[in-house]
């Protein structure tokens, strides 16, 4: 069988059991996916084993400490993978819920309801726990999903994709309604996403290429997170130990993540008194600063920014830095370079902030908070599939209702039009 044929058939198995999810009641759903977190936490050694092949590999390939940070799956990140699927068990099921109902004037009762999207695709880079979140959403909304992870965290994902398969598999779940492509081979892909008569929509996550690799040779419906380029704007009225706590947090923590910090902007009421405290901050945490003019004449180990940074996704330990005249200088900015994703201000001005929640053109946005908090978990979501940037049919984190769509029932006794 070549490579089309295969595809082909794994979106026909997924089409099939797509049909059998339907039929699954929420607590069967839920005893799926608890019996998935058991499997998870009786393979973890089998799980951790293939995660260090993925991270000497790496290393050898020479991927950035940020990347094998991404890649690196811990006890602690393989407790928080089950924790996870436990929570999304106990979340409420959005399939059959009634989203409105009405009575037309010739007696036609209509409802509208939440139901599967159907077969759902998700092709994602580095970070395998995307395989379990991605997996675990889908089952919960009863959905059919196909998973193809990257080349840098492949053995990783097939350990925790087969624990997942025969854990859903000891519950009850039905055949295929979890699958995960073993090949590496780009075709994959491409023949992945034009099986517009078997999948229903493609979710890309990873970096900016792949994605519009996807979106370019698609046939399916694409729900797109091109980059997080995420800012954060210390505002003429900032609490300055606040605005500095911020920064640190969405620049340093998780540097690697799509919800860090890229760009910095600073109002020029309060430059010389915030930026000597970011750079001490930053030489501590080692980030590399890129600056505007200004930036640079009050921080002289800034190197100068390019017209090229202000709209780079660095994904490292590197900040872009600019002084703007005030918010509007400030929002302009954003909405300009912005991959809208997340992004936020740091002020004491209830004005100012209410102007930035209202005009700032991106999925979250924040007031006096680290744009690290854009995240399914965070949102009370359970895990996520990801984070959209585009305004249909989702945007900003995506749970579960994010993984349905609806029908409406009408009931008649009779009527004709």
């Amino acid at each position: 069988m070549n490579l089309h044929e295969t595809i082909r058939l794994i979106g026909d198995q997924a089409l099939t059991a797509s049909r059998k999810m339907v039929r699954l009641s929420t607590k069967k759903k839920n005893a799926i996916l608890n019996a998935m977190a058991d499997a998870i936490d009786q393979q973890r050694d089998l799980i951790k084993e293939a995660n260090s092949q993925d991270l000497a590999l790496g290393r050898a390939n020479g991927l950035s400490s940020a990347m094998l940070d991404r890649l690196a799956l811990t006890d602690a990140r393989i407790g928080n993978m089950i924790k996870g699927i436990r929570d999304v068990a106990l979340l409420p099921d959005p399939v059959g819920k009634k989203i409105w109902k009405r009575t037309r004037p010739n007696g036609l009762a209509i409802e509208k309801k939440r139901v599967p999207l159907g077969v759902i695709a998700i092709i994602y880079e580095s970070r395998p726990n995307v395989t379990s979140d991605a997996a675990v959403l889908c089952i919960k909304t009863s959905n059919a999903v196909i998973l193809r992870g990257g080349k840098e965290a492949f053995h990783s994902n097939l350990a925790i994709a087969r624990a997942l398969q025969e854990g859903g598999a000891s519950a009850g779940l039905p055949n295929h309604a979890l699958q995960f492509i073993e090949t590496l081979d780009r075709e994959a892909v491409r023949e992945l996403v034009q099986l517009e008569d078997r999948v229903d929509v493609v979710i890309p996550r990873g970096g900016e290429s792949l994605i519009r690799a996807v979106v370019e040779n698609a046939r399916v419906p694409v729900l797109k997170h091109y980059k997080g380029v995420c800012h954060v704007f210390v505002d003429a009225s900032a609490d300055m130990d606040k605005a500095l706590a911020i920064a640190e947090n969405a620049k340093c923590q998780r540097p690697g993540v799509c919800n860090a910090m890229e760009t910095l902007l600073v109002h020029q009421d309060v430059a010389s008194a915030f930026l000597p405290a970011l750079g001490l901050l930053a030489a501590r945490q080692k980030v590399e600063l890129r600056g505007c003019k200004a930036a640079c004449s009050i921080l002289p180990a800034c190197k100068p920014a390019t017209e090229a940074d202000w709209s780079t996704e660095y994904l490292d330990l590197i900040l872009s830095v600019r002084v703007v005249k005030d918010l509007k200088a400030a929002i302009t900015h954003i909405n300009t370079y912005s991959s809208h994703h997340s992004d936020a201000i740091v002020t004491s001005d209830a004005r100012n902030a209410k102007k930035f929640l209202k005009e700032v053109d991106s999925a979250a946005v924040y007031v006096n908070a680290s744009t690290r908090f854009t995240d399914g978990g965070e949102f009370g979501m359970g895990a996520e599939m990801g984070i959209s940037t585009d305004k249909l049919h989702a945007r900003g984190p995506m749970g579960l209702e994010e993984l349905t769509t609806y029908k409406y029932l009408v009931s008649g006794t009779g009527q004709v039009r």
